[in-house]
């Protein structure tokens, strides 16, 4: 019976199958785009701004950004359920302390996430 702190190579090998698989798939989906794609180049296609359309507007022009705050809102909650996974995998370990701790967690998330729709950034039509 091995013991449970002894380094085992073996154990490892599904995790190295699995990142040669990710690798031949990032790989291969490059080279099979390169074979596929439409290789002849026009002049309206080699324009230099908005992926060939036509340029509108001015350079210095205003520009709304309504997406920016709800990423930055995704990327919060994003992290709070990468925590709520770990939290989930520790707790057998943490107990009752560790359970008071994460509903703490959790009521200041929700806290900003009231704040946030009070302020109305969750609002796509508002116009920031």
């Amino acid at each position: 019976m091995e013991r449970p702190d002894v380094f085992v190579p073996s154990s490892y090998f599904p995790i190295l199958i699995m990142l040669i698989v990710a690798f031949i798939f990032g790989v291969g989906g490059l080279i099979f785009g390169a074979l596929v794609r439409p290789k002849y180049y026009y002049s309206l296609k080699l324009i230099p701004y908005e992926c060939g359309n036509e340029p509108s507007g001015l350079p210095w022009q205003k520009i709304t950004i309504r997406y920016f705050p709800i990423a930055i809102l995704f990327a919060v909650f994003d992290v709070e359920v990468g925590l709520l996974y770990a939290w989930c995998y520790g707790f057998s370990e943490m107990k009752a302390l560790g359970f008071f701790i994460m509903i703490l967690f959790l009521i200041i998330i929700l806290a900003g996430f009231f704040y946030d729709l009070k302020k109305g950034l969750l609002d796509w039509q508002r116009g920031i």
